[in-house]
């Protein structure tokens, strides 16, 4: 396997947790008419470095201690700190997938977001680069202690199992645009994989595979069904939608490459990567796509770790690795 898909067990992670499982929930905040002058007991108090400024419940600034310095620096009179807040705001929903904050952090070099209730648009919290550490770090203690049962319990299955050749599916329908679901599938695969006591390197690659997968459905489709056929030796991935399909196939696998409108991309999706990193997780790839006609996307991955010839080449327009005719 190459070094790009050496998954790790946080990496798995931050494709299922939400930003709601890691924030601060306990938010001090100033309204935007309070002074300058009271920032210096609220920053010192609380060391925090800043606060979000809320006008009936609704977040209209951030105001940071950077902000407050510049202030102090320029020796103006008190002023409301609406005068010197940062009013143009890179916000996060409390569903949004982990992964997304992550990646928002890296691209903006912000320290803090504040968190948004997407339904009712009210702050209901702060996200830190700290916060998300921590969170990571609860959440690994977490699923050890509460994984370990449901393992015991079902990592014999195939070999209490009589027959010539087993395969466990798992089928998870999927529904377009419905960004607050996304991932929850995934996430289910991923914990079942696991209590079937799947390698944990070949559970990592799968689950980001499927939720690259699952976004893919939720974004350009109207939903679709995702597929995992679980056998002794390899795990088949399977996504299927009915449509719009792709014209143009390898330019859809070039990174960076999306053709998701720009409300998708400002909720901070679509950047062009989802089957770039299924191809990259897997073993063996394979595409079938025609616009009007949907798209099917396989992804093999060996349960042992190492390749084995399987299956005769379908026919199709594919990309990647040959891996078998598609089937239903």
């Amino acid at each position: 396997m190459s070094p790009d898909t050496n998954l790790t067990k946080t990496q798995e992670m931050v494709y299922e947790m939400k930003v709601g499982d890691v924030m601060t929930s306990r938010v001090i905040s100033v309204r935007s008419t309070d002074r300058m002058s009271q920032l210096r007991g609220l920053l010192r108090s609380n060391r925090i470095s800043g606060l979000p400024v809320v006008d009936e419940d609704r977040l209209v600034g951030v105001i940071s201690v950077e902000d407050f310095i510049k202030w102090l620096a320029d020796r103006e009179e008190d002023c409301p700190i609406e005068k010197r807040m940062t009013a143009k705001l890179q916000t996060l929903f409390d569903d949004d997938p982990l992964v997304l904050a992550i990646g928002k952090f890296e691209a903006t070099g912000l320290g803090r977001f504040p968190v948004i209730d997407r339904q009712s648009g009210k702050l209901v919290g702060i996200l830190t680069k700290g916060d998300v550490i921590e969170g990571l770090l609860k959440r690994l203690e977490l699923d050890y202690h509460k994984e370990e049962i449901h393992r015991y319990r079902a990592s014999h299955i195939f070999e209490d199992i009589e027959a010539d050749e087993t395969t466990l599916l798992f089928e998870y329908g999927v529904k377009g645009q419905d960004f607050e679901q996304a991932g929850a599938s995934s996430s289910r695969l991923r914990r079942t994989l696991n209590r079937l006591g799947v390698r944990p390197d070949v559970v990592r690659r799968v689950a980001i595979a499927s939720y690259e997968a699952e976004m893919n459905l939720v974004i350009f489709t109207q939903g679709g069904m995702i597929r995992a056929r679980v056998q002794p030796a390899k795990i088949l991935l399977e996504a299927e939608d009915s449509g719009p399909g792709i014209a143009d196939i390898q330019k859809a696998l070039e990174p960076g490459y999306s053709t998701a409108p720009d409300w998708v991309r400002e909720l901070g999706f679509g950047a062009g990567m989802g089957l770039v990193n299924i191809q990259r997780s897997s073993d063996q790839f394979e595409i079938h796509s025609q616009p009007g006609e949907g798209t099917f996307v396989r992804a093999c991955f060996f349960a042992n770790g190492e390749k084995h010839d399987i299956d005769r080449p379908g026919a199709g327009n594919r990309s990647g690795s040959e891996i078998g005719p598609r089937q239903s």
